[in-house]
């Protein structure tokens, strides 16, 4: 199913149009990706939900350009990145994309363990070239952000699993940018803490206008989205989800 074409085009942070992926050629090919649509607005947070195998981590890194995909478009924020019918990539440095425009979540936190709190989240910026002192203030900013402030001297190797999810998180948004990708970001939690990592992706979204695609099997958070894609085959079809308010759970939502 088409995303929808009647959002604003100024709040659209994602657009993939007929996207394909196929892996090998002639008589070998897989077609994993068979023209997937989806349009995801600024501040949203989507589910994309299927069985294994059915194209959720192709599509999650033909988004992050991470692989290439084989025709279709992707936009993000307004821009054509890829482009089949013009060739494939439309950006010179893909590093730079993802480090800059493409924040990434994963089920691991895959923090620096002898770097602390503020360091960890501050790293891609330094990287990018920003002043350490620049780049360490906007850390200690989002790190407030998250509550996990009082921890931004300590070494993340001595945080707890909750915490070091919140450190992640703050990674992903240091270099504020338009698409944030989360790969089953809740897999190894319990009720609590899954729909209060659901609570903080929400919230950041909303306060920094990130879009966020969360893949996810997690049958706890999915009540939660409001709109999810649910993949079959290598092809989207959209559906309106419950949009659970996440506050109505009865259960403190800590995650630390």
């Amino acid at each position: 199913m088409s995303a929808p074409a009647s959002l604003p085009g100024d709040d659209v942070a994602i657009r993939l149009s007929g996207l394909t992926k196929t892996y090998g050629r002639g008589s070998t090919a897989v077609p994993a990706l068979r023209g997937v649509d989806m349009t995801v607005r600024r501040g949203e947070v989507i589910g994309l939900v299927g069985p294994s195998g059915s194209g959720k981590s192709t599509l999650l890194k033909c988004l992050g350009a991470v692989i290439e995909p084989t025709d279709g478009r992707i936009e993000l924020a307004g821009e054509t990145i890829f482009d089949g019918a013009r060739g494939g990539w439309r950006i010179a440095d893909l590093r730079a994309l993802r480090r800059d425009r493409i924040g990434f979540i994963f089920q691991a936190p895959y923090l620096i363990p002898f770097l602390d709190v503020v360091d960890n989240v501050a790293l891609l910026p330094m990287l990018a070239g920003v002043p350490d002192a620049q780049a360490r203030s906007r850390a200690r900013e989002l790190i407030a952000a998250l509550d996990v402030g009082h921890r931004s001297g300590v070494r993340v190797s001595q945080l707890s699993g909750g915490e070091q999810q919140r450190v992640a998180i703050a990674r992903s948004l240091i270099n504020r940018p338009p698409v944030i990708l989360a790969d089953e970001p809740t897999a190894p939690l319990d009720s609590t803490r899954a729909l209060a990592v659901m609570r903080i992706l929400g919230e950041m979204a909303q306060r920094y206008g990130a879009a966020i695609v969360v893949v996810t099997h997690d049958e706890k958070i999915i009540p939660t989205f409001r709109r999810l894609y649910r993949i079959r085959d290598g092809r989207t079809e959209e559906e309106a989800g419950e949009g659970r308010p996440l506050d109505a759970d009865p259960a403190p939502a800590a995650i630390g």
